[in-house]
């Protein structure tokens, strides 16, 4: 994998990025490409390094940034909001459309954990793009939050929220609190976390409360069928108990044609290694699924005679 660093604006933040290019990528026509989404964190070095190594194998030119405030990528640190994480994807795909050797016709979204309700959010409301994939994802933020607290832990989530608001407008800034005050993970995710995340640049940096908010507003289910016909492929942990799979089993009912449902031998992130059986099975899922939505999206429209 050829790797060459780039960088975008996104609502005025320069983005660290970089562009993967496959070895063997002969000269001449420009090629189909994905941008590639990490989760909550945000960084490039976390999965869409991961998921480029295995994809531009498989010809595809991919792109991987930071989000805004993220690792090098400028922005507020600590503020976390999945509507301008969401505008950060939107501007990536307008950032690799615009690329040369990049065909602007044939240009996917694949996003991982919370980065699954971005790219459904970006694709949704920007359009162009020839394919969404969402991975272990959550897409009804309220719902997602109640499954991982007690009622009560919940009440005073909401709580400490709207004093946060409060004092949001009469001081003017969120309060920043631990990463994953609100986000707990599951013994397996966190050993997964602690391992192999953590040591990476700029992870862990406390998060402002507003993100909470963000989460509790988030509502993917509601504009998912206007997603169509832009295919959408949904991949889940059977096993995820940070993201439970019924969010994916609820995504899916609520999109409509053409989707696909496929179900990963996992938990949350238990697999996600480059040579792991079920990372290299999903990659071929992927690369399956993309194949038929490029020639789809580079097929000429047919005309209709009366």
């Amino acid at each position: 994998m050829i790797e060459k660093e780039a960088a975008f604006y996104s609502e005025g933040c320069r983005l660290k990025a970089t562009i993967y290019y496959p070895d063997d990528q002969a000269p001449g026509g420009p090629s189909a490409a994905l941008v590639i989404n990490s989760g909550y964190q945000g960084f490039n070095e976390f999965y869409p390094k991961l998921f480029a190594g295995a994809m531009t194998q498989r010809g595809l030119v991919c792109l991987g940034f930071d989000y805004r405030g993220m690792a090098d990528s400028e922005g507020p640190e600590g503020r976390v909001l999945i509507e301008e994480q969401a505008q950060d994807v939107r501007n990536a795909v307008t950032f690799m459309r615009a690329q040369a050797d990049v065909d602007p016709a044939r240009v996917g979204l694949v996003g991982w954990g919370m980065g699954a309700a971005n790219v459904i959010l970006a694709a949704e409301k920007g359009g162009g793009v020839a394919g969404v994939a969402a991975l272990n994802g959550f897409y009804d933020g309220e719902r997602w939050l109640k499954s991982l607290h007690t009622y009560d832990d919940f009440l005073n989530i909401v709580e400490q929220i709207k004093q946060d608001r409060v004092q949001r407008v009469l001081q003017g800034e969120s309060e920043l609190a631990d990463t994953f005050i609100h986000y707990p993970l599951d013994p397996a995710t966190d050993d997964y976390v602690q391992k192999e995340l953590s040591p990476i640049h700029g992870f862990g940096h406390p998060t402002r409360l507003q993100f909470t908010e963000s989460i509790l507003d988030l509502k993917v289910e509601r504009v998912v069928a206007d997603l169509a016909p832009t295919p959408l492929f949904i991949a889940h942990g059977t096993r995820n108990s940070l993201h439970p799979f019924a969010e994916a089993e609820a995504l899916f009912d609520a999109a409509r044609t053409p989707k696909t449902l496929y179900l990963v031998n996992g938990r949350h992130n238990d697999f996600m290694y480059s040579d792991h059986p079920e990372f290299l099975l999903l990659c071929e899922r992927l690369n399956d699924f993309f194949v038929e939505a490029f020639a789809a999206s580079a097929a000429p429209a047919r005309s209709i005679s009366a």
